[in-house]
C-alpha cells in the first residue's frame, strides 16, 4: 500500500483552486494530512482483523463465469515477517478443525523459535529489526519524491464520499517523468482520483486506471492492460483508527507472455480489534 501513500501526499501538496466556499488553507491542510500519513500496513500492525476474499474470472464482455471465496484471520506479524493468515475458508468451504490445528502449531513453533533467538542475542536481534524499520521508511520517501517527479495534481473540489465530507483531486501522470524508483515507474501507467477527509486529513477513497500497458517483471511475468481498475477505500474504526474497508479491482493481464486473464475481485477488512497476547483467535465468523 506504500504507493496508495505516495499518491496521497502528491495530491496534497497542490494549492488550492477556487470555490464557491473557501477551501482550508492549504499549508495548514498539507501539514496536518502528512502527520497522518502511513502506509496500511502501518495503520493495520496493531489489529487482528477479517480478511473476505472474491475472485471472478471474467469473460470478453466482463461477465462473471467463476467466483472464488477466501476468508482469513489476520494477525500482527512477527518482526521482519509478513502479517500471519491464518485461512478458515478456502475456495467457498470451511477449512476443517484438523487442518486448522496444524496451522496453529506451526505458528506457535515460529513464535517460540523467535522468542529463543530474542532472549539468546537480543542486541543482534534488535539492530537487525530496526535495520528493517529504517529501510522501509526510505522505500517510502523515495516513492513519495517519484510522486512529485511522475504526477501532475489538480484539485477538483468539495464531494461527500462514504458519508464523509472530502476534497477531491484528480491525478495524471507527466508525459516527460522520470521515476527514480520501481513504484514510480508503475505509477507512470496509471492515473485516477482520490477523496481525503476534510475534517481529519484522512483517505477516504482512491480510484486509479491503466492508461497503457503496465509491465511487471521486466515485462516476463504479467502485463496488466490499458483500462484495469483499482479502487480503495478506508474507515474510522472504533472512533481510533483509520483503516482499510474495502479495494475492488477488474484487470485483464497476459501472464508470462502467453496466457491472457480477465479476472477481478473484492477484499473486504472487517472485526478489526486491537491485537493483545490474550487475543482469541475467533476473531470473526466466515461469511455464509
Amino acid at each position: 500500500m506504500r504507493l496508495i501513500c505516495a499518491c496521497l501526499i502528491a495530491i496534497l501538496a497542490v494549492p488550492a483552486a477556487g470555490q464557491d466556499r473557501p477551501l482550508p488553507d492549504y499549508a495548514t491542510f498539507m501539514a496536518e494530512a502528512r502527520k497522518r500519513l502511513a502506509a496500511d500496513d502501518v495503520r493495520q500492525s496493531e489489529y487482528v482483523y477479517v480478511a473476505t476474499q472474491r475472485q471472478q474470472k471474467l469473460d470478453a464482455s466482463g461477465k462473471s463465469t467463476k467466483e472464488t471465496l477466501d476468508v482469513f484471520e489476520s494477525y500482527p506479524a512477527l518482526p521482519n515477517e509478513a502479517r500471519w493468515r491464518r485461512q478458515t475458508v478456502k475456495d467457498g468451504k470451511a477449512v476443517s478443525p484438523e487442518d486448522l490445528v496444524k496451522v496453529d502449531r506451526e505458528r506457535q513453533n515460529k513464535v517460540f523459535e523467535y522468542a529463543k533467538r530474542l532472549e539468546q542475542n537480543p542486541e543482534k536481534v534488535r539492530a537487525a529489526e530496526q535495520k528493517k524499520r529504517d529501510e522501509g521508511r526510505r522505500d517510502t520517501e523515495r516513492a513519495i519524491d517519484d510522486v512529485f517527479r511522475v504526477y501532475d495534481i489538480k484539485m477538483l473540489g468539495r464531494e461527500v464520499m462514504s458519508g464523509y465530507e472530502t476534497i477531491g483531486f484528480s491525478f495524471t501522470p507527466r508525459k516527460d517523468a522520470r521515476p527514480q524508483t520501481s513504484d514510480g515507474k508503475i505509477m507512470r501507467h496509471f492515473a485516477g482520483k482520490a477523496w481525503v477527509s476534510e475534517s481529519e486529513y484522512e483517505v477516504v477513497r482512491l480510484e486509479a486506471e491503466a492508461i497503457e500497458t503496465a509491465s511487471f517483471g521486466l515485462g516476463l511475468l504479467a502485463r496488466v492492460h490499458k483500462g484495469s481498475k483499482a479502487a480503495f477505500e478506508r474507515r474510522k474504526v472504533n472512533g481510533e483508527q483509520w483503516l482499510p474497508a474495502r479495494a475492488t479491482y477488474t484487470a485483464s493481464a497476459r501472464v508470462m507472455l502467453v496466457r491472457v486473464l480477465r479476472i477481478g475481485g473484492t477484499s473486504e477488512f472487517s472485526d478489526y480489534r486491537k491485537f493483545s497476547v490474550q487475543t482469541d483467535t475467533k476473531i470473526g465468523k466466515p461469511p455464509g
